[in-house]
């Protein structure tokens, strides 16, 4: 790939990314939380909002589980930014290489797999700091009541993570197998997919409107094809997926441990109390999982990470050829 394809790629995947974050983030702060372990107490409960009302005698704030949609939005901006970047132009350069240097009898799924798996294990380095800090903040409950004013959702979760017994880069990254178990099958299954129903739909479109109609492609139908294939797989891949995403999320969220930040008088409760911060397997939280709730609780919130993964796949990769499209004409 040269160095304009690759800057092109850079700034398309760096734009994709940060329309979708912002467009989807309130959806996924709501799966995080539903997928949280004390998801029944702090947010399906109304105890939380009588109690409330009771002690401080006023009218009881909206429900937690729809406050603060927005709480850690700022790690994932500087963080997903250069991590799809990574992301995009790894599985560009890695398809173009396998594809030229892998027989002509591998399966073209198969080639697409190990690049999406190539450019998920380096984007993930980079994204995994920023998934812990930003799932630690999407469950703060904050006091309205206080008068000072409000710090950082991200930096409260960044602090809480520093006082940990085992050190901040540890427990930053103690999430980074779990990521990566979410979203290798993840990639491994959407992409394959996805390069499969867009190439099928050009066909179905060329053949249609005959030679030289690929030449006639608009960026509003190149975004509408490309967004439709990975709507489609994109779902699918998520829905499949999910135990693992329930599995992260708690490991992720046990970073935490019981370690509270410094302004501890802003926060009401953070809706999370573990018995002890030693690090868990993703074995060990599955089976807990399934002790607590049985297979349903693996598939927690799943069908809000499907919609979420139908949107912002469809957005994502759409904005994304769109841009890369765009750029290269420009």
């Amino acid at each position: 790939m040269g160095d304009s394809a690759a800057h092109q790629v850079l700034i398309a995947g760096s734009i994709a990314a940060f329309t979708v974050d912002l467009l989807v983030y309130p959806l996924d702060t709501i799966k995080t939380r539903i997928q949280s372990q004390d998801y029944q107490d702090v947010y399906a409960s109304q105890k939380q909002h009588s109690t409330i009302k009771g002690t401080l005698g006023i009218q009881p704030p909206k429900a937690a589980l729809f406050r603060g949609l927005y709480q850690g939005i700022g790690s994932v901006i500087f963080a997903t930014l250069p991590a799809a970047g990574v992301f995009f132009y790894t599985y560009e350069s890695a398809k173009s290489f396998l594809s030229k240097t892998l027989p002509t009898s591998i399966p073209t799924p198969f080639t697409h797999s190990l690049a999406s798996a190539g450019a998920e294990l380096a984007s993930c380095l980079v994204l995994t700091p920023a998934e812990v800090i930003k799932q630690n903040a999407q469950v703060l409950q904050r006091s309205t009541t206080s008068g000072r004013k409000p710090k950082s959702t991200s930096l409260e979760a960044l602090n809480m993570l520093r006082h940990s017994p085992d050190g901040v880069w540890r427990r930053l990254f103690s999430g980074y197998t779990a990521l990566v178990a979410r979203n290798l099958p993840f990639t491994a299954l959407q992409f394959p997919l996805f390069e499969r129903v867009r190439r099928r739909i050009w066909e179905v479109r060329d053949r249609d409107r005959g030679k030289g109609s690929e030449q006639e492609r608009s960026l509003v139908e190149t975004g509408l094809v490309t967004g439709l294939s990975a709507a489609m797989s994109g779902s699918l891949a998520a829905f499949v997926t999910t135990p693992t995403d329930v599995v992260k999320t708690r490991m992720m969220l046990a970073a935490g441990g019981k370690q509270q930040p410094e302004s501890s008088g802003e926060v009401l409760d953070k809706g999370r109390q573990h018995k002890s911060s030693k690090s868990t397997s993703g074995l060990q939280v599955a089976k807990e999982i399934v002790r607590e709730r049985g297979i349903r609780g693996l598939f927690r919130g799943g069908a809000l990470r499907t919609a979420w993964a139908a949107f912002g796949s469809g957005l994502y990769l759409g904005s994304y050829e769109v841009a890369k499209v765009w750029l290269k004409k420009e």
